[in-house]
């Protein structure tokens, strides 16, 4: 039988990040990103969420290389997990490489990985397969979407994308995709993130504006805090600083980063002299100083959290200081971005913020520039990627308004087999895919079971029974002693202590006379007695976990 075109969305399914999917025919495979998730509330202590890379790490001798359409966290931030395992060259532009090759730096891989630099317009043989790159516009510099031809036909991947006909870096090439549809597209994987919002999106020029009116006639000191990764938007700032006279200082290690490759690259424009070592604003004037900060999102440890919360080492936020919220919150972190407000706001400082002005626009399309993509493009097949299960639905949706055929569109989950030949696309089985949980530097070793019990412990705490035994009879020596944590507060609660040292005592005493002297019955005893006695009397269900010593 002929061979058929497989592709294998390993993350950004049902969820928003965390994008990753395998394209593999015959011996020959590639990858279009390898982004990171970042955990949900109920993720105790986990610091990102990364794919299941498994699949590739057994078929890696085919793996002919990774292809990154932009540079963002949710496309990029697994590569260091990734290259552990994999060995295979990674392409993308200039910006992308930059910030890549920081990451490899961290993670000490930055000799082992083969980085590749394209600019749209390339085209790269990888095996079976023809990677074009395209220009688009996104709120990063550099951005492309990809024109991969396979044996089967060509597939078209948007990475995340809006339509900006005064980007600072040009246009999207939208010819280049009606060249492509007018050749004739298999199938087309679109981000779906913006598909729920009418219309278009708004130009970055609307920001640069509002920034313009928040700096004109402010005599304070500016703070603006945005994503380290929206250099147009560093751009604005800086323009507007340099317009009004301003010094600009920038506190926070992920934009001091961006900002060192991006000035590297040349792609920010700014005289010598207007960005100043934040030690040296002391010196300056108020009305003459911007701090471009980290911490949009309401991070416990970035720089704007540590301003807010009297922590920062360089920076105290006085009364007047105008903060500039540059950036629309990430869902889930509505709240901890109101607490940061709250805190400014107790300080007197004047906060501006997204929801009072016009200081973010999405690096996403709406509903009107998806069509035109669509419209252009016009494949055979459709595969609505980048989003949770009602951003797939609404995108399927939107294809069938253009004249899709309801049958060519097809929504699947991460670990899904597309499989494709020049006329059919069916689903075949899955591959191992899933959420691996980074906590520290430990990868994997965090599950579900793990994260049941810190749930467990976070919500109704824990009880340590402590009792030592006769290695002779398995008499009570000493003991038990009851531990809490998180559960009472021990010396408001002497009775029921006592209470639960004499259920305890009870549990023993009834394994001694059962002639029992297996130590894990004898906690499985002590466990379900305490539990069942502090549910009865207090309705709750801490932890429990009995230690034996044997003497």
């Amino acid at each position: 039988m002929a061979e058929k075109l497989k592709i294998i969305p390993l993350g950004g399914l049902d969820e928003i990040g965390k994008n990753c999917t395998v394209l593999e025919y015959g011996k020959d495979m590639i990858v279009v990103d390898c982004g990171v998730g970042f955990p949900e509330e109920d993720m105790y202590g986990v610091d990102l969420v990364i794919p299941d890379f498994s699949y590739l790490v057994a078929n890696q001798k085919k793996l002919r290389g990774m292809f990154i359409t932009h540079g963002h966290e949710d496309h990029i931030g697994s590569i260091p997990y990734a290259m552990r395992d994999l060995n295979c060259p990674i392409h993308g532009t200039a910006m992308t490489n930059g910030l890549i090759k920081l990451k490899l730096e961290e993670h000490k891989l930055a000799d082992k990985v083969k980085l590749i630099t394209h600019k749209p317009g390339d085209v790269v043989k990888a095996g079976c397969f023809t990677v074009e790159f395209i220009h688009v516009n996104h709120s990063i510099p550099d951005a492309v979407a990809f024109a991969i031809r396979t044996p089967v036909g060509t597939v078209v991947f948007t990475g995340d994308f809006k339509i900006d006909p005064t980007s600072k870096d040009g246009m999207m090439d939208l010819a280049r995709l009606g060249e492509l549809g007018n050749q004739g597209v298999l199938a087309l994987l679109a981000d779906s993130t913006n598909v729920e919002r009418q219309g278009y999106t708004p130009s970055e020029n609307v920001v640069a504006d509002s920034l313009d009116r928040q700096f004109r006639n402010c005599d304070q000191r500016i703070i603006v805090t945005t994503f380290a990764s929206n250099m147009h938007r560093i751009q604005s700032i800086l323009s507007t600083a340099q317009r009004y006279g301003r010094k600009v200082a920038v506190s926070g290690r992920s934009m001091e980063n961006m900002l060192k490759v991006a000035q590297e690259l040349g792609y920010l424009k700014v005289k010598q002299g207007t960005i100043v070592d934040l030690a040296s604003i002391k010196s300056l004037p108020k009305n003459k100083i911007v701090i471009v900060s980290t911490g949009s999102q309401g991070e416990n440890m970035s720089a704007l959290y540590r301003m807010a919360f009297s922590t920062h080492k360089q920076v105290e936020i006085v009364a007047g200081d105008r903060i500039i919220i540059s950036a629309s919150a990430i869902p889930g972190n509505e709240k901890s971005i109101s607490n940061i407000i709250n805190e400014l706001y107790r300080k007197g400082a004047d906060v501006v913020y997204e929801k009072s002005e016009g200081l973010h626009v999405s690096g996403h399309a709406c509903q009107e520039e998806l069509k035109i993509v669509h419209g252009l493009v016009r494949p055979k097949f459709f595969i609505p990627v980048h989003g949770e299960q009602r951003h797939l639905q609404l995108h399927a949706k939107l294809a069938q308004s253009m004249g899709m055929n309801p049958r060519n569109i097809h929504i699947g989950e991460i670990g899904t087999v597309f499989e494709l030949t020049g006329k059919t696309c069916k689903v075949n089985g899955t591959v191992p895919a899933g959420r691996v949980f980074v906590d520290g530097s430990g990868v994997g070793d965090v599950g579900s079971v793990v994260l049941r019990d810190r749930k467990h412990l976070a919500e109704d705490g824990m009880i340590v029974v402590c009792v030592n035994l006769s290695s002779e009879d398995g008499s009570v020596i000493s003991g038990p002693d009851i531990i809490t944590r998180g559960f009472i507060y021990v010396k408001e609660s002497e009775d029921l202590m006592e209470e639960l040292k004499q259920v305890a005592m009870e549990a023993i005493d009834r394994c001694q006379r059962k002639r029992v002297r297996d130590w894990s019955a004898i906690k499985s005893a002590i466990k379900n007695d305490i539990s069942g006695y502090l549910f009865k009397t207090t309705k709750r269900n801490p932890m429990i976990l009995p230690v034996i010593m044997e003497i």
